[in-house]
């Protein structure tokens, strides 16, 4: 831990950002007079003991969509989220503080508004737009800034997820819609470069098949002033997908992280769904009085350093500078990385997974990580809850025997809370090769799936 500390501390970060940018950029370990000689942004932190600037995508946020892991990965701090509005510092500048039930406003030349949502006891700040700065949208020096990268800056991108669409020539004649969502570290290519060129010929004139980019990842818009919470996934997906292809009904095929936004979203939409097919869901059953984030951080993270999933799992997880140091040597050189794999492997290795696992940002998949992955280590259950009792929908799990990224269990503990979901077991397949390696015979599994629902619907 000393010497992780200590190399968290030698990176030098700090420094470039001030170099590059003119500009320092605090951290979560920062402590709040660190946070606040470096900035003026509303700070956030715990009784004084972590901090870290939040600066808001919009003019509302809910304190309980922020994961107490990205401040403390120790089980005694921000045991309740709600505790979090009593630690909002107030400077003399522009900038809020929320006490009790009241917002009040730190400049009073400013307006702010007060509400608070007493049906679901959600504290929701809500600001007038001049109180808070938004931070510039623009591409960090540490960031790749080649086109792939920065091609969501367009005027015409950069509100919308990047969207794969493959239907059939006479988009009259298809029948149903499926929604492919891929998970942490991937991208639309997961499912694009495997499953889409394998689905039969007529599933290919029956079904519409629509892949996304997760915010943050491929083609999407990366903020650099987003929190990268579960209200803001499945809002860009509601709007880049449900909306722009004006979807009443719709399967969904999700993997990993994706199945957390995938039970989400069925959640918001019951109605509209007609197969839900997952895998390996990192659902964990948290044991009553536990910190849900803390404790799907430790079974997702054990800070083991074999087998090599679960080290580089702990690396980015627990360390937020030694995370973000490798993706400055590893995401911004993407471009390196992908010809020097086509040139030792003679051109012979498709390289979609490296574009997936490497185009993103550090500041997109830190807080994905923490806010939908183990953030939502205390909603899942009664996401399941709901899907058992309100959902009238197939649910199909798959599993990989070899997985040691999400434990088979996480599978099984799905079918306790959703008995009639079905579960199959790919022995001797790991979290990728669930379907990679196995493209067509997954594809052949899917379109079953579906028609299946088709018939049980009518």
């Amino acid at each position: 831990m000393a010497i992780a500390r200590w190399l968290n501390q030698t990176v030098g970060l700090f420094t470039l950002d001030f170099f590059f940018e003119s500009e320092w950029k605090p951290c979560y370990c920062s402590s709040p007079l660190q946070a606040q000689a470096k900035t003026r942004k509303i700070i956030v932190s715990e009784r004084g003991e972590y901090s870290k600037v939040v600066s808001m995508t919009r003019t509302k946020i809910h304190f309980d969509e922020i994961s107490d892991t990205l401040y403390s990965r120790g089980p005694s701090l921000l045991m309740r989220l709600s505790k979090l509005v009593s630690s909002v510092k107030c400077f003399n500048y522009k900038g809020v503080i929320m006490r009790g039930s009241v917002v009040e406003s730190c400049d009073h030349n400013y307006e702010s508004k007060k509400k608070i949502s007493s049906g679901n006891k959600k504290r929701l700040m809500t600001l007038n737009s001049t109180v808070v700065e938004k931070s510039p949208t623009t591409p960090r020096w540490s960031d790749c800034n080649c086109s792939f990268c920065t091609s969501w800056l367009s005027p015409s991108n950069k509100d919308s997820l990047f969207v794969k669409v493959q239907q059939p020539k006479d988009n009259k004649k298809a029948r149903d819609n499926v929604l492919f969502i891929h998970g942490f570290l991937s991208s639309s290519s997961f499912w694009t470069e495997t499953l889409f060129p394998n689905f039969s010929d007529s599933a290919k004139s029956n079904y519409r098949l629509i892949a996304v980019d997760l915010l943050g990842y491929g083609r999407s818009p990366k903020p650099n002033d987003s929190l990268y919470t579960l209200r803001e996934h499945l809002e860009m997906i509601e709007k880049s997908v449900i909306a722009q292809y004006k979807l009443k009904k719709f399967h969904i095929v999700a993997h990993s992280l994706g199945c957390v936004l995938a039970l989400a979203l069925t959640v918001k939409h019951p109605g509209a769904i007609k197969s839900l097919t997952l895998l390996a869901p990192p659902f964990y059953k948290v044991p009553k009085g536990v910190n849900p984030a803390q404790y799907v951080m430790r079974k997702v993270a054990p800070k083991n350093i074999w087998p090599p999933m679960q080290f580089g799992a702990s690396l980015i997880s627990w360390y937020e500078h030694l995370g973000r140091t490798v993706c400055l040597v590893l995401c911004k050189s993407h471009r390196l990385v992908d010809s020097l794999t086509r040139l030792f492997t003679l051109n012979r290795m498709r390289t979609y997974l490296i574009e997936g696992f490497l185009c993103h940002i550090h500041n997109g998949s830190w807080h994905t990580l923490h806010n939908i992955i183990f953030g939502s280590g205390g909603k899942l259950e009664s996401y399941l809850d709901h899907v058992r009792d309100h959902v009238d929908c197939d649910v199909t799990i798959f599993h990989g025997g070899k997985d040691e990224v999400i434990p088979v269990e996480c599978s099984y503990s799905v079918k306790t809370k959703v008995p009639r979901a079905t579960v199959h077991v790919i022995p001797d397949k790991d979290h990728i090769t669930i379907v990679v390696g196995r493209q067509k015979d997954f594809a052949r599994e899917l379109e079953l799936i579906w028609q299946r629902s088709t018939t049980t619907n009518k």
